[in-house]
């Protein structure tokens, strides 16, 4: 199994960060967890194209978890020979959000099939609502399942997490979210646990309250640690990193994580890449 983080970024712009967006391959399935901006050129970097995928994993639909959707469906679109659709997984409120992408494209969609007459489909979806429980159960090969479980973003809501279990192991998406039932039962006895967090220290010290807000419905390093500490987990992998510090600063990140968590630590960047 390979996990790449093709986005650690946050709303704000970094040159150094796409945006939030996960990729999980295993040797039958791969899986994008979100699509932040720049999604499409990571997923190119990390040697996966949009036709590639097997589905899109949504954990909410805060723009910048979302706003690069349409990239994926309408490149996946012009590089498949035929039909191919794509699964896009997330909670209630996903099928209006893809409605509305679609009503977003329906000029361009219109004037590619003008032009080129072998492309004669529509971009082809298949939403997937989800809030708790087995995820395209039938639909994957044998040895590999997805679960959802609830996840507290509130006032985003409603939110989920996904665990993905394959013969290589397991992994946790848990997107953004404060500890919570839900995380703790899809985190249990898992391999790798993939969580956005944030600097609660360095963000109080901006004096802005929209900002400070953040801290609300985020997990910081030590919540983390202390869930995946729970869980038993192998390897913490900390990604959605707010503030955006630059490389250099990795290691207060570890340190912190590294006093609740006594396991492997990952400091994401862009293209990092865990293997199990």
């Amino acid at each position: 199994m390979r996990i790449v983080l093709l986005g650690t970024g946050n709303p704000l712009p970094d040159p150094r960060r796409a945006g939030p967006a996960t990729l999980v391959e295993t040797a039958s399935v791969r899986l994008c967890c979100d699509t932040g901006r720049g999604v499409c050129m990571r997923l190119a970097e990390a040697g996966v194209l949009p036709p590639m995928l097997t589905a899109v994993l949504c954990t909410h639909l805060h723009a910048d978890h979302i706003c690069d959707l349409g990239d994926v469906v309408t490149t996946r679109w012009v590089m498949s020979p035929a039909p191919n659709p794509l699964p896009v997984v997330g909670p209630p409120g996903t099928a209006a959000v893809v409605a509305g992408m679609e009503a977003m494209l329906a000029l361009d969609v219109g004037w590619r099939r003008a032009h080129h007459a072998d492309l004669d489909w529509d971009p082809p979806t298949e939403v997937v609502e989800v809030t708790d429980g087995p995820v395209l159960a039938g639909r994957l090969p044998d040895g590999v399942t997805i679960t959802a479980a609830p996840t507290d973003h509130r006032p985003v809501t409603p939110t989920v997490g996904y665990r993905i279990d394959a013969p290589e192991g397991s992994v946790v998406l848990a997107g953004d979210t404060v500890p919570c039932p839900g995380l703790d039962r899809l985190v249990a006895g898992a391999d790798c646990y993939v969580q956005t967090v944030v600097r609660d220290d360095l963000v109080r010290r901006v004096p802005s309250a929209r900002f400070q807000d953040i801290l609300d419905y985020h997990s910081t390093v030590t919540q983390a640690a202390a869930t995946a500490q729970r869980a038993g987990v192998r390897t913490l992998v900390l990604t959605h990193l707010v503030p955006g510090t630059p490389p250099e600063a990795d290691e207060q990140w570890r340190a912190l994580a590294a006093s609740s968590f006594d396991g492997e630590i990952v400091v994401g960047a862009d293209l990092t890449t865990v293997e199990i």
